[in-house]
């Protein structure tokens, strides 16, 4: 089991400090009972110069914000001391490579009307590779993604991970390490927790915006393929079409970037080390630690 947190775990509630082992939730929240909140997934990143840094946190705060408002959660919170606090949790901590975890959660409501109120936890912890560092043997999933017209997709909801969950476990139980969730027209959507992109004949290929989560992650690799003059388009992309590709790999804050070994038992033809999503991966790594291009591909190498 996880240890998340110890007696001197700080984190921060509702504009207080406070430790985790002490913190206390209303087991008559709506959160609770019913999956309605938000949170967000960040990282923070020891940097080649020493110093802590949050990846894109401006990006994920303003999410954060976005969830809530799809949603209907009050959300007077500042961007801006958000991420004070974030620092400030870390410093507590002592914490610098770290996983960041924001929640915002409904009072206790056992009702379906709109909450006047709502509350913030900011917990941080560390963790490594959501996925490993070794290549994934992933499987297409009976689950599919909700359909959009019946949540808002883009939110990062709290409820919409029992989804993941339940697909996540499936796949595991039949011996794979990931699971790979087509929307509701059977097209390719995304892994549980994070976006995926294949490789055909020198080109990445990405399913676009609709029913998938915008991951910033995705949004980056997104970045890096124009900087580093890489071809990507995002399209419509069946299950036996992804059999075919060279190599893939999904992406995510937690998982960063991770290659795959095979889908459904088809192994992808090209060595990892020579694909794009290996260039991707060290690139990546570079960007979020500021290391030089060798340090980022042996941090990239585990």
């Amino acid at each position: 089991m996880a240890t998340y947190y110890d007696q001197n775990t700080v984190l921060f509630l509702d504009g207080a400090y406070v430790k985790a082992a002490e913190a206390k939730v209303d087991l008559y929240g709506q959160t609770l009972h019913y999956g309605y909140g938000v949170f967000e997934g960040i990282r923070s990143y020891r940097t080649a110069d020493g110093e802590t840094k949050i990846f894109k946190a401006v990006e994920h705060y303003e999410r954060l914000r976005r969830s809530a408002e799809a949603l209907n959660l009050p959300y007077p919170y500042s961007t801006e001391k958000l991420i004070d606090a974030t620092y400030q949790v870390l410093a507590y901590n002592n914490l610098q490579d770290a996983y960041i975890r924001p929640l915002v959660y409904a009072p206790a409501n056992m009702s379906f009307n709109k909450n006047t109120a709502s509350h913030i936890m900011i917990a941080v912890w560390e963790m490594g590779l959501f996925l490993g560092d070794k290549l994934l043997r992933v499987m297409t999933s009976p689950f599919q993604r909700p359909n959009p017209h019946g949540f808002k997709i883009e939110a990062k909801a709290t409820g919409h991970y029992v989804n993941s969950i339940l697909a996540s476990q499936d796949a595991k139980a039949k011996g794979y390490d990931e699971a790979l969730l087509t929307d509701m027209n059977g097209y390719v959507a995304e892994g549980p927790g994070a976006n995926m992109f294949f490789e055909k004949n020198g080109r990445l290929y990405t399913p676009p915006l609709g029913n998938i989560l915008p991951g910033i992650t995705r949004a980056t690799v997104l970045e890096l393929c124009g900087e580093m003059n890489i071809p990507v388009e995002e399209k419509h992309i069946r299950p036996d079409e992804l059999k075919q590709a060279d190599a893939a790999f999904f992406c995510g804050t937690a998982a960063e970037i991770v290659g795959w070994e095979s889908l459904d038992d088809t192994r992808f033809p090209l060595r990892w080390e020579d694909t794009l999503g290996r260039q991707l991966q060290v690139a990546y790594k570079q960007k979020v630690t500021e290391a030089t291009r060798t340090e980022a591909d042996m941090l990239a190498a585990g």
